[in-house]
């Protein structure tokens, strides 16, 4: 059962809260940036200079796990990830993240979202 002390969560918290702040530097690691274009295709309505910039950056470390990292199940990234929009996020933000990611994972190959 994950706890506000589990490690892995932790670093999860950490790595959201330096995407928020650079974002506002412009200074996201290319690494975390090369998803968007599928983000901004999961929320159309919502362009990303429009996006809650705490979300977005859940949104970043979230598609990084799921394409780049690929060490967590899918559920689990999707789960850390609400879980952060409800820690972080407004009240809207933890739907609006499961929204996205489930959008998004529909499109993954089988093998990026197993």
């Amino acid at each position: 059962m994950k706890t506000a002390f589990d490690p892995r969560h932790r670093k999860r918290e950490k790595l959201v809260q330096q995407l928020f702040t650079a974002s506002f530097r412009n200074k996201v690691p290319a690494k975390f940036k090369s998803s968007d274009h599928l983000i901004a295709a999961a929320a159309p309505e919502w362009p990303l200079e429009k996006l809650n910039a705490i979300d977005l950056a859940i949104l970043r470390l979230a598609m990084w796990e799921l394409t780049v990292d690929k060490k967590a199940p899918l559920k689990v990234i999707i789960d850390e990830a609400v879980e952060l929009a409800k820690q972080f996020g407004g009240s809207a933000s933890p739907g609006f993240v499961n929204g996205v990611l489930g959008t998004i994972c529909k499109s993954l190959p089988p093998s990026s979202s197993s």
